[in-house]
């Protein structure tokens, strides 16, 4: 390990990943671990030079104030914080940070080596430790995540990664051929192509609400990679792309489900696999700049965030067809008007929902019952927080026109108005 840990245990805090972050900025990596991860736990962790306890207003459990326990027997700094909320951090950023910055280079002596290249030096040593001499099969779908993991596992075990990617009829109009094209053809990864529209689409049927849909497709995608992986033989480990704010709105000890994501609250009791999880403590514009170290593509490290899930959770309610179909060239034509008016690479989101309900308009000069259209745009650093994207109105109202005019069954667009918090990036 080339790089100095600071710890950080989560006692309630709810600035838990702007402390890490914070940390990281000083040039010296953290990882955030549960509160009764103990003593023994810290000490099978690599290289650790101090540990922060984090507390805030979620301390009290059940009723019950947690604690971490007994740490003397670490023989490192321990720094206690407490977090009363977001206006408290902004006000005494200054002392607090002036605080931690002395207790992680006075106290706890450690080097500023926290770097995308250490990092990734890291993670490689982690994995082939992991994983010895024994066979990956990575979930990819051809998003950033995905993708960075790849090229991790590549460097690391070369031809023993197997990429799958599977169609679930939920993914971006074209997005299919592209995966295939980049990472079949360009790549020359060892790429598995599996059209499953009929089996996703069978099982979520009339299922509406949102929590319950993504159990299904994360336990559909954990099913079938173990019935693909039957068929290589020999593959123990399962990569995935799962990276802290899939984490953190999953929930954690001290904090409630936000929402549930595939590759982390979907894995059924029976899972036979071995994860591979090598981002799961970066945040978003990390794990990009270690695909850009990685050397892969602008085009693949820049590329729209999309949820595991896909456009599952962007058709709310329970998905139809036709509804599906609506969104999937909505979604198209809004992209297609971004790229047109420069806006790709300066908006960090933006996407469509088709919500399950519909309302009165006038197409063809005559009256029509159709549904919504949502457009969503965000700009955010860490997925954590994110703003609206002020999106110019003769771009709004090109897309508008194009998309009531060219997509049947959506008569009228609104436009998300609302920041995270208080929404999500998502609608479900």
């Amino acid at each position: 390990m080339k790089q100095d840990m600071i710890v950080i245990l989560d006692l309630g805090s709810e600035e838990n990943a702007r402390l890490a972050r914070e940390i990281r900025a000083l040039g010296v990596y953290s990882e955030i671990h549960p509160h009764d991860i103990g003593a023994e736990g810290i000490k099978a962790l690599p290289n650790v030079k101090g540990v922060i306890l984090n507390g805030g207003k979620n301390r009290i459990v059940d009723g019950v104030e947690i604690d971490a326990g007994d740490l003397s027997a670490l023989n490192i700094p321990v720094l206690s914080v407490d977090h009363k909320g977001a206006a408290p951090w902004a006000e005494e950023m200054s002392d607090r940070l002036n605080a931690i910055s002395d207790f992680i280079f006075d106290s706890c002596k450690c080097e500023k080596n926290w770097n995308v290249e250490n990092f990734i030096s890291d993670q490689v040593e982690l994995l082939r430790a992991q994983i010895g001499d024994g066979k990956v099969v990575l979930a990819l779908s051809g998003g950033v995540d995905s993708s960075v993991v790849a090229a991790l596992l590549i460097k690391a075990i070369g031809d023993r990664l197997t990429c799958i990617h599977v169609n679930h009829g939920l993914l971006r109009k074209g997005e299919p051929e592209q995966v295939v094209e980049v990472f079949g053809k360009q790549l020359g990864a060892e790429l598995i192509y599996v059209d499953a529209t009929e089996r996703f689409l069978g099982k979520l049927e009339g299922v509406d609400e949102p929590e319950a849909k993504r159990k299904i497709i994360g336990e559909e995608f954990i099913r079938l990679f173990e019935e693909e992986a039957r068929k290589l033989q020999g593959y123990a480990f399962l990569g995935q792309g799962t990276i802290y704010p899939d984490i953190i709105e999953s929930g954690t000890k001290t904090a409630k489900v936000v929402k549930s994501h595939h590759n982390v609250g979907g894995l059924p009791e029976d899972f036979d696999f071995e994860l591979v999880e090598p981002l799961k403590m970066l945040f978003k514009d990390e794990v990009r700049a270690v695909g850009a170290a990685l050397g892969l593509p602008d085009n693949m490290v820049y590329r729209q965030p999309f949820p595991g899930p896909g456009l599952g959770v962007r058709c709310t309610g329970a998905i139809t067809r036709d509804r599906l179909e609506a969104l999937r060239e909505s979604d198209a034509i809004l992209r297609e008007e971004f790229d047109i008016a420069g806006l790709r690479g300066k908006v960090w989101q933006y996407f469509t929902v088709v919500p399950d309900f519909k309302s009165t308009g006038v197409k063809d000069n005559q009256r029509s019952y159709d549904w919504p259209c949502i457009i969503r745009a965000v700009n955010t650093v860490d997925a954590m927080t994110a703003e609206v994207a002020q999106i110019p109105w003769d771009v709004l109202q090109k897309i508008t026109y194009r998309i009531t005019h060219e997509v049947d069954g959506i008569n009228r667009v609104l436009f998300d108005l609302t920041p995270k918090p208080t929404g999500t990036i998502e609608w479900e």
